[in-house]
């Protein structure tokens, strides 16, 4: 039995990075050797072990053969026979097909290190072609570390797309790549390697326009991605995409309030609030303001925020006893009316 450090965490620290969690491949076992040891199986698919103390991942060395459309189209066979070299070569990017062994030393059959050093992402074998999900993940890693993508990977991709196997992409695992992308510190590059492989059109007919800087949350820059577009548009590629409710309803809010937020008088500021529902979900309005800055940079929120901060000052408990019953809303409204015209 062989045990060796894998995929993203030897990448990760031959880049300087920090590791954020490390997943190993065991050569030469059995899942009853494993058990044997103290290991707990987890994997439903192949099998996967957690580490007694550790609770790190353990992966039998495993191939894959293609057996049907789509990322689950696979039959997955894991012997002790199987080396590392045939566990790595079923890998998406020769940067994740490297490993580490017990003593230090880098197993490293692809050129990983070499495409590294050349800041590139290319496929390991025609194999990437039999997982859409895979051109996905190449988008993000684009976004992260902002490498080229090799050619002959970029060819592929696009045969991928002409051939139909991109239209097998389930929206569970698009969300969920697509999300990560979205939060690396270059969402751009990803969409740029989207639309030249062709998968954009496909998957985000709504995107005709995208930003070239982001900033903030996930939901923010969701909202900023999506701001050209209106509720109809957004609702389509929200429920498509599966996306979190959190995420859809501040893009949502921003379609809603846009113009709003364009004004600058009182009885338009207070609508926005009420719109918006910023009295009682504050951290959500300071979201649909940074969302609106990056949209439109200028656009003067420091206006829209002053007036929030006077208009959330009101005691509307107080002007609800003092009503007596009577009118409660009316009053409540003339009152933060009131303090927004105070501030100018």
């Amino acid at each position: 039995m062989n045990i060796y450090l894998v995929g993203g965490a030897v990448r990760d620290e031959l880049l300087g990075l920090p590791v954020k969690e490390r997943d190993y491949v065991v050569v030469g076992a059995t899942p009853e050797e494993m058990v044997a040891k103290g290991f707990k199986p987890v994997g439903k698919d192949f099998p996967v072990f957690l580490h007694p103390s550790t609770h790190e991942e353990y992966a039998l060395a495993r191939t894959e053969r293609k057996s049907g459309r789509g990322y689950k189209g696979f039959k997955v066979y894991a012997a002790p026979e199987v080396t590392l070299e045939e566990d790595l070569r079923r890998r998406d990017l020769t940067i994740n097909a490297m490993a580490k062994a017990e003593d230090g030393t880098l197993i490293d059959p692809f050129g990983g290190q070499s495409d590294l050093e050349a800041r590139v992402l290319r496929h390991v074998s025609e194999a990437f072609a039999e997982d859409p999900v895979r051109i996905l993940r190449l988008a993000r890693f684009a976004a992260r570390f902002g490498f080229d993508v090799a050619p002959d990977t970029m060819t592929l991709m696009r045969r991928m797309v002409e051939c139909g196997e991109a239209d097998y992409l389930v929206p569970e695992r698009v969300w969920q790549e697509f999300a990560r992308g979205l939060a690396e510190p270059h969402p751009e590059l990803m969409f740029d390697v989207l639309e030249r492989s062709g998968v954009l059109g496909k998957l985000f007919p709504e995107l005709k326009s995208r930003p070239r800087r982001y900033g903030g949350s996930l939901a923010v820059r969701y909202a900023h991605l999506t701001w050209p577009l209106d509720e109809a548009e957004i609702e389509a590629l929200s429920e498509r995409l599966r996306a979190p409710n959190e995420v859809r309803e501040l893009a949502l809010a921003a379609a809603r309030n846009k113009r709003l937020l364009q004004r600058q008088d009182a009885e338009a500021l207070l609508q926005l609030f009420k719109g918006a529902d910023a009295f009682r979900r504050p951290e959500r309005f300071a979201e649909l303001l940074e969302a609106a800055k990056l949209a439109d940079p200028g656009l003067d929120t420091a206006r829209a925020e002053k007036a929030y901060a006077a208009a959330a000052a009101v005691d509307a408990g107080a002007i609800a006893r003092d009503a007596g019953g009577r009118d409660i809303g009316r009053r409540v409204d003339e009152a933060r009316l009131k303090a927004i015209r105070a501030t100018g």
